[in-house]
């Protein structure tokens, strides 16, 4: 962050405050930044309209019965975004998917390849982040003030306007202002969509000015401070609404949401729930999956032109794709190993200090998880590029493995930190007044009981590092690849088959072994009834 703040106000050597306002108030930069606002607005809106009717549905109606739905709900936000980007295009494109089985929709081509399917495939990534704050809010609102509302005569229009709406307001704008910072920091939709509908946003612009013809890290640098500021300032936003609009929901005394019957409405229910799983799940895996058996893209999804030939040629050994898929596995393993022992470090540091340290070790641990991914990315470059920098650790394998820690570190921190807290101070008294030292205590005791939380922190960092696309494609070394960079490169040059083979590999991998070590850990837990 420093070498970035330096960069942008010294981009020729010469300080200058303006410098970052300078570059911004380019023409074409000008409206790249609007494009990034407005993006970000619009995702917000279509995000809200897609989760808070399923919000309603599964915390206030008998829906929630159906808890399976939630489950897979949570599909979108695990799919990262710019594979889902990919399957959209395959089906919407000319003699696409949509083309041969749905050749009367047509004319939704023009819409697709615009702003408006841009902020649809987006809106549909994201919306499960405002789901689950929705519904968590709407669950702990007890039925008892909307029957005080109902007994003083409000009909179910004002007191949804008058009661629901103002205590579910804080954790929303929370949602929202956190699916703002997500979309204006996104690479993924708008480098494979936006380019091909001309919309730019300051994510593509600070990659082109760090990987195109002329380099200018100074102009990246730049537009990095500006996205991070406007970052930062959504943030400290958020905040000053939490503050004012908060309200106390959950008291002592026992409470039970209102659930409302759907009787004749239960039709619309199910076709909305049925519409956004195919939207968010079914066309995009289906598009993803179809492409990757088909021989010939010319032949159409016909029985006849299906193969597995580039499952073969992609895992068959010493391919591109067998080597990329290798070197996404392997980086990823010790990404994920050393990001876990640093993050139990610091989540001892901070259950167990007090004061600015405590403070200070928090808010840095987690930083990275606020700021904008290809901004880190840039500081990054700048500071392991540095003349002066003695270590060669730059255009090296070990670069992409430092990015992968320090993106994804949050996530460990987090998890030992939820498990460190709910141990109680009396073992630890036992363990000393019984003549245990530190070491014999933290192996016998808190190692064992903070061994979940290690366990999903790696797993969370393990599987995003696979997949993970801006620092990948910005930090790696000439002739290396990942899955990622493998995926996105075969699509640019029109081999969308074998990438989407790539893609299936990815995903199915990272799947299988978070639902292996989930069952590992549900094994080894003595309160799991087999």
């Amino acid at each position: 962050m420093i070498m970035i703040m330096l960069k942008s106000f010294m981009p020729v050597g010469e300080w200058s405050w303006t410098a970052p306002l300078e570059v911004i108030m380019e023409k074409n930069l000008t409206k790249v930044y609007g494009n990034t606002l407005l993006l970000g607005l619009l995702v917000v809106i279509g995000a809200t309209l897609l989760a808070a009717p399923m919000a309603f549905l599964m915390s206030k109606t008998t829906m929630k019965r159906h808890w399976w739905l939630e489950l897979i709900l949570l599909i979108p936000f695990m799919t990262p975004p710019y594979i889902g980007a990919m399957g959209w295009i395959l089906f919407m494109q000319p003699k696409g998917f949509r083309d041969q089985f749905f050749p009367w929709l047509t004319f939704t081509q023009p819409l697709f390849f615009s702003l408006f399917g841009m902020v649809m495939i987006m809106s549909l990534h994201l919306f499960p982040f405002i789901y689950l704050i929705m519904k968590n809010t709407l669950e702990r609102i007890g039925g008892s003030l909307e029957e005080a509302g109902a007994i003083h005569g409000g009909k179910a229009v004002y007191r949804m306007r008058r009661i629901l709406l103002p205590l579910l307001f804080s954790g929303y704008t929370m949602g929202a202002l956190l699916i703002f910072v997500k979309t204006i920091s996104e690479f993924g939709t708008p480098a494979t969509l936006g380019k091909r509908i001309g919309f730019y946003v300051l994510t593509t612009e600070i990659h082109r000015f760090t990987s195109s013809w002329p380099i200018d890290f100074g102009k990246a640098a730049a537009l990095s401070s500006i996205l991070l500021g406007s970052s930062m300032l959504i943030w400290y936003l958020q905040h000053l609404l939490a503050n004012r609009f908060s309200y106390k929901t959950v008291t002592g005394k026992g409470q039970k949401s209102k659930i409302y019957e759907l009787g004749k409405y239960s039709f619309l229910a199910w076709f909305y729930c049925s519409g956004l799983l195919i939207l968010a799940i079914g066309i995009p895996y289906f598009s993803i999956i179809g492409t990757s058996l088909m021989n010939l893209w010319g032949y159409g999804f016909r029985l006849d032109n299906l193969t597995f030939t580039h499952y073969i040629n992609l895992l068959s050994i010493g391919s591109e794709g067998s080597k990329a898929l290798g070197t996404s596995l392997i980086l990823s393993f010790l990404a994920a190993t050393v990001a876990g022992a640093i993050g139990t470090y610091l989540a001892l540091m901070i259950v167990k200090t007090e004061g600015w340290t405590k403070k200070f070790l928090d808010v840095s641990s987690l930083l990275s998880n606020t700021i904008p991914s290809i901004v880190i990315i840039v500081g990054l470059i700048l500071f392991w590029n540095a003349p002066w920098m003695k270590w060669n650790v730059y255009n090296t394998h070990l670069m992409l493995v430092l990015a992968y820690i320090v993106l994804f570190l949050p996530y460990t921190v987090q998890y030992v930190r939820a498990s460190l807290e709910q141990i109680g101070p009396s073992l630890f008294e036992a363990a000393k007044v019984s003549g245990s030292g530190a070491w014999f205590t933290f192996f016998k005791i808190t190692l064992p009981l903070i061994k979940p939380g290690i366990i999903s922190g790696w797993m969370m960092t393990f599987t995003i590092s696979i997949r993970e696309l801006v620092g990948s494609i910005m930090l790696r070394p000439p002739g290396v690849e990942t899955t990622a960079t493998f995926i996105f490169g075969q699509f640019e040059q029109g081999n969308a088959s074998l990438g989407m083979a790539m893609a299936v590999c990815s995903v199915g991998i990272t799947t299988f072994i978070l639902l292996y070590l989930h069952w590992v850990q549900r094994r080894h837990d003595p309160t799991w009834k087999k």
